[in-house]
């Protein structure tokens, strides 16, 4: 009974429409080897009815997980399957080619980035003043090190360092004994390597001083000069001139900077020397290729070392006449034999001649031997010259490149202040500069008087307002950030005034860190040059605690600067100037955020601003002031008053920023021009 059970299921199945499948079925139960043949033969054949056998094909042949290579080829080759997947991979390969395009375009159309000496602030330390680290008295590199977080709290990337090779140190290191050494004053060489690295470490920039015209009288090659010694004999500009009862008569009426004849006799060679500076600082001839040759080789030094950058100076002097004529008299009518002060003749054999900018080109070349690695760029800044175009000069061409730029001096050296002079200072330099090249701004140096004590101090903080603004690179001498003014010495004889760096050089007393005993500048008894007396309340440390400071204040126009697009890299457009105010935009292409400056230069002023720029919204905010009380008011932009040294940053929304209007065409100024996309938040150039 069973047995006739069994038999007859697979026919129950079949007409069911059914079907057999002995896939799990295990192996051994069905392997040939072991079923009896004559069995098989005994079971009846089963029969499927009412099946169509191309459907019963389909049914047993369903992809699933795990199929072999047989199986699935045969699905593969489906209409359904190849279809999809051509039209896959047709889609991927449209994908890469749109995304390689869309790479293409954007770097394309993205505008060049801007290099570190653009990016940041740069920071001037006079290094002697800056921080004694072994109680000396003289600040030193080790001291620089030790106040690097200062650098990095004001949102600087760039430190420029004043001379600081072997120097008799007459001049303040101007004139070099040894460019390949430290002044012991300052160090050693390994302090100077340490500096570096710290420097690099930080992420920060670091500029050097050269000043090639001239070396100490010190120097080797002097020494081996004034002998006569092979291929020295010429490095220094040697004439025949005759000295007779201690008179000596000099080849022309040429003039140092300093007064009196630029001609020194010198008892060991029989000659005069050619000096256009101290009689100790000796001019290079330049006009011998071993000499040119021997300061590139001190540029590849330095650039071996791991310098980021060259500032260098007295350019313009590299270069004499040979035909050594007297130059011309400023008032003719002058008797030759009194004629003792630079400003008394015009010089023009003795600066700015032919050939002088070939050997800047030539130094540019040097340097850019050391730019070829990404984001190791080596920077080159110059001085420049009184004359404006003459100072133009030095960026080069457009084909042959010079300085990044040369330093502007043209907001330290206005003779009065108030909005109108502001203006024309900022405008001299904007509007004689090449078109594509980028400006920079200084209110100090270690040349001349600080800005407290130059303008006053209320205007301390505007001045620095102005800087961080404009266009360009700012350039801040160490203490402006604070508020440092020039030390005073009284009742000085004028023996003394000859002699006395104190009163010689005010604008250099030591830097002021804290309230303690001399600033916190060195743990020693003294300083090389009085601490100023007001270092109580004029200090880094008081002033970081204090939110209306001159350096708080100093930080937030960093950070401003930092982020905000059309501060960082934008137009800048004149709105108004008169003696008391100076205001002026900064806008971006495709940006509808504006930054308008309203800085007082001059006594309280009221100003109707929307009569000037009609398109100008009712109200501004204030987004950054010379009185922190006042950040985040808004103002109407009918009645914006200032007091005397105010500044403020006003931010506002417009559809139609000033540099379109055709009334400011001829006020606006961009520098690496770039516009921003808000759809794919990216800057591009073609707009």
């Amino acid at each position: 009974m069973v047995e006739e059970e069994a038999k007859s299921l697979p026919m129950e199945l079949s007409e069911k429409g059914g079907v057999e499948n002995n896939g799990f079925v295990q192996n051994e139960a069905f392997d040939d080897k072991e079923t009896n043949t004559s069995s098989r033969e005994e079971m009846p054949k089963m029969c499927i009815v009412g099946v169509d056998p191309a459907a019963t094909e389909e049914l047993a042949l369903k992809p699933y997980a795990g199929m072999p290579k047989e199986v699935l080829l045969k699905f593969s080759s489906q209409a359904r399957y190849r279809v999809t997947r051509e039209i896959l991979f047709w889609l991927i390969i449209a994908a890469a080619i749109v995304l390689v395009c869309a790479t293409i375009a954007i770097i394309a159309l993205s505008p060049k980035c801007l290099d570190w000496w653009q990016a940041s602030p740069i920071y001037q330390i006079y290094p002697r003043s800056f921080k004694d680290s072994n109680m000396d008295g003289n600040g030193d590199l080790k001291g620089i090190q030790e106040k690097l977080d200062h650098i990095t709290y004001l949102n600087i990337k760039t430190i420029w360092i004043t001379s600081f090779y072997k120097s008799p140190l007459k001049d303040l290191g101007y004139g070099a004994e040894d460019f390949y050494d430290i002044d012991p004053m300052f160090g050693s060489m390994s302090d100077f390597e340490n500096l570096l690295a710290a420097i690099h470490d930080r992420g920060l920039k670091v500029i050097m001083d050269l000043i090639p015209n001239h070396t100490s009288d010190k120097h080797r090659w002097f020494q081996l000069s004034r002998n006569r010694t092979g291929k020295y004999t010429d490095y220094y500009i040697w004439q025949d001139c005759t000295q007779a009862a201690g008179l000596v008569t000099p080849p022309n009426n040429w003039v140092s900077v300093f007064g009196n004849s630029s001609w020194q006799f010198d008892d060991v060679r029989k000659q005069c020397y050619f000096h256009q500076f101290g009689k100790d600082q000796p001019d290079l001839n330049f006009r011998n290729l071993a000499v040119q040759q021997e300061i590139h080789d001190i540029i590849k030094f330095w650039l071996g070392k791991g310098i980021d950058g060259f500032s260098f100076s007295a350019l313009k002097f590299l270069l004499e006449a040979t035909h050594l004529r007297d130059e011309p008299q400023v008032n003719k009518s002058q008797n030759p034999e009194s004629i003792t002060a630079y400003s008394q003749l015009y010089h023009d054999y003795t600066t700015t001649q032919v050939g002088m900018h070939d050997i800047i080109r030539s130094f540019r070349q040097t340097m850019n031997q050391f730019s070829s690695e990404p984001g190791r760029y080596r920077f080159m800044g110059s001085d420049g010259d009184e004359d404006i175009e003459a100072t133009m000069m030095y960026y080069g061409t457009t084909f042959i490149q010079e300085a990044d730029f040369p330093f502007n001096f043209n907001l330290i050296n206005m003779k009065n202040l108030s909005g109108n002079s502001i203006f024309e200072a900022v405008n001299l330099w904007m509007k004689n500069m090449p078109a594509g090249k980028w400006p920079n701004w200084a209110v100090g140096s270690p040349n001349a008087a600080r800005i407290s004590s130059r303008t006053g101090k209320e205007y301390v903080n505007v001045m620095n307002m102005l800087i961080l603004t404009l266009p360009g690179t700012p350039v801040t001498y160490y203490g402006e950030e604070i508020g440092m003014e020039n030390i005073v010495s009284e009742n000085v004889s004028e023996e003394h005034i000859n002699s006395d760096p104190v009163v010689t050089f005010p604008e250099k007393s030591p830097m002021q860190w804290d309230g303690e005993v001399n600033a916190g500048f060195t743990e020693g008894n003294s300083s090389w040059l009085p601490v100023n007396s007001d270092y109580r309340s004029v200090n880094v440390e008081i002033q970081m605690t204090w939110s209306n400071s001159t350096l708080n204040l100093y930080r937030e126009l960093t950070l401003l600067r930092n982020s905000e697009l059309p501060i960082h890299r934008g137009w800048m457009c004149y709105v108004w100037n008169d003696s008391n105010v100076f205001v002026y935009v900064r806008e971006l292409d495709g940006l509808d955020r504006v930054f308008m400056m309203v800085l007082n230069f001059g006594q309280e002023s009221t100003i109707d601003l929307k009569a000037i720029v009609p398109s100008l919204p009712s109200e501004a905010i204030v987004r950054l002031s010379t009185n922190f009380s006042n950040a985040g008011k808004a103002v109407n932009t009918k009645l914006i008053k200032t007091e005397m040294g105010e500044g403020l940053v006003l931010e506002y929304k417009t559809a139609k920023p000033v540099h379109t209007m055709e009334a400011f065409q001829g006020n606006c100024f961009v520098a690496e021009k770039a516009c921003y996309s808000s759809a794919f938040n990216l800057l591009y150039v073609n707009c």
